[in-house]
């Protein structure tokens, strides 16, 4: 299981930060928004279409192919989804190894069938194209 998760993290553009919990405004609930319709995708198994909705920064640094094989990889053995909720939501201008920008970084407390305590960390951007768009994904 360790593996897989270091798996997903090496292929992934794994935007993690920390930091105080930002207040819930507009721009943070598009965010969040954006962030469980494209987790709805993933936890369908619908990987191509995440990828393809996914930001255009995640989509140059991860292949259709790459995206595929590690989220399969990494969500297979946890089964069916059973709950998620945020724990967290943290708006940033700036994080490491990727350019300045606008994003919102969601911790989702989850629970799936054979993983009943998860953490997801989902980074959300505002995408040049205007819309809110993921451009990072890690689940431990």
């Amino acid at each position: 299981m360790r593996e897989r998760t270091a798996r997903i993290a090496a292929l992934l553009l794994c935007l993690l930060a920390g930091g105080a919990v930002a207040a819930a405004d507009a721009p943070d609930a598009a965010a969040r928004e954006a962030a469980l319709a494209w987790l709805a995708l993933v936890d369908s198994g619908q990987y191509a279409e995440s990828w393809t909705q996914a930001a255009s920064l995640f989509r140059q640094r991860v292949s259709q192919t790459q995206w595929q094989s590690a989220v399969e990889g990494a969500r297979a053995p946890f089964g069916p989804l059973q709950s998620r909720h945020v724990q967290s939501a943290t708006h940033r201008h700036d994080l490491p190894g990727a350019p300045d920008g606008d994003y919102v970084v969601i911790q989702f407390a989850s629970a799936f069938k054979g993983k009943p305590s998860a953490l997801e960390t989902v980074t959300a951007m505002h995408d040049a194209d205007g819309h809110w768009r993921i451009a990072g994904y890690y689940i431990k």
